[in-house]
C-alpha cells in the first residue's frame, strides 16, 4: 500500500466514524499528533502502518453498525 493509500483510507476512516483526528492518533498509534503530522508529510514505518490498518480493522469489525442503532 503506498503512502497515499494509507492516507486516504486513515481520513476516511475518521470521517466515517466521526472520530477525532487526536482521539485516532492515540487510539491506533498512540500518538495524538499522528494524524496531523501524517497530513503534514509524515511516513510512518511500514509497521506502524500495519499496526494502524490492523485497528482500524478491528475497530470497524466491533463496532455496532449506526443505522440499525437508529
Amino acid at each position: 500500500m503506498t503512502l497515499d493509500e494509507f492516507k486516504s483510507r486513515v481520513e476516511t476512516f475518521i470521517s466515517e466514524n466521526e472520530i477525532a483526528p487526536t482521539a485516532f492518533g492515540k487510539r491506533f498509534a498512540g500518538d495524538p499528533l499522528f494524524v496531523f503530522q501524517l497530513r503534514d508529510g509524515r511516513e510512518p514505518r511500514e509497521a506502524t502502518r500495519e499496526r494502524v490498518l490492523a485497528g482500524m480493522s478491528n475497530s470497524a469489525l466491533s463496532a455496532p453498525n449506526k443505522e440499525s442503532a437508529a
